[in-house]
């Protein structure tokens, strides 16, 4: 498995690359796109077959960045309040 120090040298975020998401160090494969692969069901096998520079390290690395990222945010569930005079759209049902 990957520290906490070495996901931080594993992943980096350069405005200049995918614009600023986060990535693979020295790759432009990022940790949404492998994140995306791995809930289809893709093993880290096969991410590591299609992307040859992508390492299992690379891999773990991803996923202790987003653990890390979702354990720092906060999520209150948001209630839309209807304005008055808004149009709604029905949707068929």
């Amino acid at each position: 498995m990957v520290s906490n120090k070495e996901w931080k040298d594993l992943i980096k975020s350069d405005p200049e690359v995918m614009m600023g998401k986060p990535v693979i160090a020295g790759t432009r494969i990022t940790v949404e796109l492998i994140l995306e692969k791995l809930a289809v069901g893709e093993t880290v096998e096969q991410l590591c077959d299609e992307h040859p520079r992508l390492t299992k390290e690379g891999v773990y690395a991803a996923l202790a960045f987003a653990s890390e990222a979702l354990r720092a945010d906060v999520v209150y569930p948001v209630q839309l309040e209807r304005q008055v005079g808004a149009k709604t759209s029905e949707v068929p049902g």
